[in-house]
Parts: structure tokens; sequence; C-alpha cells
């Protein structure tokens, strides 16, 4: 019975997985992502396959794991480097296609109008009446709102009599009023250009034959540049919005060859180095420190001390970091204010760039020693205890115990943990963001950047705040750390194998 109940789960579990895998491809497709979509339905057969087939039995088990790292590893890294290889940017946000429709979808006045109003009819409809400049009145039939549609306008005698729509009545049904074309006597067509008035519309661009554009303004033509993504002028001017072209390795040689990136990126990847590593063998020897003292049996009240220590850990960083950051504040943080008490100093925090990063680092040492002190505490206390009493019978002392015992037992151990905890600082947006934002900035650089930012503000800056939203570019950065990070985790762990094997 529990079987058959257990069955009955699994087989309602994957009708929801199928269905919304289904709903996942048409999502994709309605995207205009065939490729995805295609993706998506061969990797939804190839799951029905195994899990319907006895001889990848075992497979079924695998497949959850290697879909979640396809879809959240694999997958956002290609994307991300694809993206490094376009001029993704706030300015080529479209693809041509769309571009070029919105060119095609611009309309421009002629300058005549009318004013109009709308008189309700039965079943919701509105006959919409206008006024020209001479009196002179036209009306349409009763026309439904929604869709686009072309209502006929013909020249009546006399004003209809009837209470209008109210302007509240007209600004809720802008968008559908938007959507008609009203067709005069004389073959004008006519389009909402205010709450009170339609205006005779024609199209800014239209499509030539051979592809290009002419401008109806002054009849001048339009080129699509796929080398720049613009619509160009005949005298070079771009037309908005331009749209995403391929650049190859554009970015990558704008990142090494233009002094305005280069610079900043070369002092930013150098502090980066500096601050993961500085900070790795910080909160690693204070962590080890406390592990040791936290270890000592004739120690009193050790749990209370544990967990005292631990408490930097297990609050959020995004509680702790702004406290901090009031703590720190310059002119009413409670450091200052002992500083300037007992040695009348008041340091410039956020303003001077070597005590900036200075806070940088002693805030984050706070914040990652716990994690190191609660490894090393486990790694000591795998290590037989025999060995610290003959080292007690040969006359060692507790630093000789540390330097010959302790700490070569627990290196190979704990350096796959070290490099991990060199990849997170490497990467430690969340510290940068808010504690200092990257402050204080350089006064010399044209692309800003400030003295505390890491590779992955810095990239956050040129993406979403004060570089023209370059998404290709910091792409393009992103790529270069994930490679550095990756080639630093491979070669620390093969020389760690090497050694472990020589050993």
């Amino acid at each position: 019975m529990k079987r058959s109940y257990l069955h009955m789960a699994l087989a309602a579990l994957g009708v929801v997985a199928l269905v919304a895998g289904f709903a996942l491809v048409v999502v994709f497709y309605m995207a205009r992502q065939p490729a995805l979509a295609l993706a998506a339905l061969g990797l939804i057969g190839g799951s029905v396959w195994i899990y319907l087939s006895p001889r990848f039995y075992a497979w079924r088990y695998v497949v959850p794991g290697i879909f979640a790292a396809l879809l959240f590893i694999v997958l956002p890294m290609a994307y991300t480097l694809t993206i490094g290889f376009t001029n993704y940017s706030s300015a080529h946000l479209l693809s041509f296609d769309r571009a070029t429709d919105v060119l095609l979808g611009r309309t421009v006045s002629s300058g005549e109008g009318m004013s109009f109003r709308m008189l309700p009819e039965q079943g919701g409809a509105y006959r919409f009446v206008f006024t020209d400049d001479a009196e002179q009145h036209f009306a349409s039939e009763a026309v439904k709102l929604g869709g686009e549609q072309r209502v006929k306008i013909a020249a009546i005698a006399e004003e209809p009599q009837g209470e209008p729509a109210t302007l509240k009545d007209v600004i809720a049904a802008q968008a559908q009023i938007k959507d008609i074309v009203a067709v005069m006597p004389d073959g004008t067509e006519m389009r909402m250009s205010s709450l009170r008035r339609f205006s005779a519309m024609h199209p800014a661009f239209s499509r030539n034959k051979d592809g290009s554009l002419t401008d109806a303004a002054d009849g001048s033509r339009l080129t699509a540049d796929f080398a720049r993504g613009y619509w160009l002028r005949a005298n070079g001017d771009p037309v908005e919005p331009g749209f995403r072209v391929y650049v190859g390795w554009e970015n990558y040689v704008q990142i090494f060859k233009d002094p305005r990136f280069f610079e900043p990126f070369g002092r930013v990847f150098g502090w980066t180095i500096s601050f993961a590593a500085i900070n790795t063998v910080l909160t690693f020897a204070i962590g080890i420190l406390l592990a040791n003292a936290l270890n000592w049996d004739a120690l009193r009240y050790r749990n209370f001390y544990r967990l005292m220590l631990f408490l930097p850990y297990a609050v959020p960083a995004f509680i702790s970091i702004p406290v901090f950051r009031g703590l720190f504040n310059e002119n009413l943080g409670e450091i200052n204010m002992v500083l300037e008490m007992f040695f009348g100093v008041r340091p410039s925090w956020f303003s001077d760039a070597t005590l900036a990063r200075s806070m940088v680092l002693i805030v984050n040492t706070w914040l990652g020693y716990p994690y190191m002190m609660i490894l090393c505490m486990g790694l000591i206390k795998a290590i037989p205890s025999e060995l610290y009493e003959a080292s007690a019978l040969a006359g060692a002392g507790p630093l000789t115990n540390f330097f010959r015992i302790t700490l070569p037992l627990i290196a190979r151990p704990i350096a796959p943990l070290l490099i991990a905890s060199f990849a997170f600082n490497f990467n430690n947006l969340t510290l940068i963001a808010l504690l200092t934002g990257g402050a204080p900035d350089y006064l010399d650089t044209q692309v800003p950047v400030g003295a505390t930012d890491l590779l992955a503000s810095y990239t956050y800056r040129i993406a979403f705040q004060d570089s023209g939203q370059n998404y290709a570019l910091a792409c393009a950065i992103s790529s270069i750390v994930f490679l550095i990070v990756a080639t630093l985790a491979v070669v620390n762990l093969r020389l760690f194998k090497v050694n472990h094997a020589n050993a």
C-alpha cells in the first residue's frame, strides 16, 4: 500500500515537472530563443527516457545534480562569456530586428489635427466626434475599444448631442484610444496626440527594397552599421536605439589596451589579490591561535568563550557590515570617539585610501575568523593526544608543539579550505557594497573606480552604476575574474595533490 502511494506521488511529481518543463520551452520560444527552447525540449526528452528506461536506473540519482549544475553554473557562465563578445549595453539593448521595428513604428505629426470627444453608446461602445479649427464636425459609428482598428470618419451637418465621456474616462482608456486610426473622408489618417486631440500622423521612417531606411522628414537614407550597432545617417550620425552585434575580442582588447580601463583594472586587480591573500592569512592566523587556546584543557568556561567567539559568524553579514559602517563613521562613530579620547586622533576611514583599505581588512577579518577557528578546532581534535604527551616528556613547550605538531598536521587538510577562502574573498562584493561602496574614488581615472573596489565591485559599477551600464564590458571582466580564480584553484589543488603524494 505504501509503495503504491509512493509510486503515485512520484508519478504526480513527474507530471508536474513535465508540465513545468514544457511551459519553460514555450516561454523560451515566445521570447524568440529557439536554441534555448530546443535545448530545454531535449533535456526534457532525455529525462523522460532516463526515468522510464530500466537500463539507466542508476542515472536517476545523478540527473538532478547534473541539471542543477547546468542550470545554475554552466548556463550562466556560458551566457556571460557570450555577452562578453557583444556590444550589449544600455545603448544597445535590442536585437537588430527589434531596433528596426522600433524605428519603423515611430510616427510624426504633420501639425494638422482636430479636437475630439467620446459619446457613450450601448454595449460599452463609443462614438467619436471630431471638430476642426473651422468648426466643421465629423463623427464615427459606434466603436468598441480594444486592439488595433481603423475607423472611418464621415462629415456631419450638426454636432451630436449627449453627455461626453469625462476626462477621467479618457485617461483610463488612453491605451485603447491610441490603437485607433481615424481615417478621414479625404484618406488622411489621424491618431490620438493628446487627451483632447487627434492629429494627422505618418511614419517617421520607411523601409527601402535594399534594406535601408528613409527618413520621412528630409528624405535622407539610413544604413545599418553592424560594426557599431547603429542605424547611421549619411553624415555618420547614429540613430537610437542601437542594436546588439558581435564585436569579437573588442571588449577584452579594450580592457588591456585602452588606458581608460587598463589603468584602473590594474590597480583594482592588484588590490584584489592583496585583499584576498592578506585576509586569508589573517583569518587563518587568528582562527588557529584561538582554536589552540580553546583546546587547552585547563581553560575554564571554554564553552562560553567558544559561543562568544563564534557570534560574529552567526550574525548575517548584511547586518554586521552596516553596524561597522556606523562604528567607523568619521564624525559620529564610536571608534573615532574612543581614539580621540585616548590618543587625540580622528582618522578619516572613508576618505583616506590606506585607512579605508585597513578598515575593510579589519571588518572582513572579524567576520571571517570564526569560520577558520571552528575548522581548526575540529582538525586539532583529530590529532592524537599521544603526540603531545611525548612532546611533554621531551620537555617541549607550547610554541614547539604548535610549530612541530599542530601546524604541520593540519596544513594539508586545511589547504583546500584556504584556497576556497581566497576565492570567496576575491569576489567579496557584499563587503565592499555595504561598507565603502568602493570609496574613496580615485581622482585621476576617467572610469569611476575606488581605492577599495575589488574586481567584483568594479565590474558591478561598470554594469549597473556610473559607467554607462556597459553590460558587455562587465561580462568580459567577469570572464577574466572567473578564469583567474579557476586557474588559481586548479594550480593550488594540483600542488597540494603533488605534495600529498610525495608525502
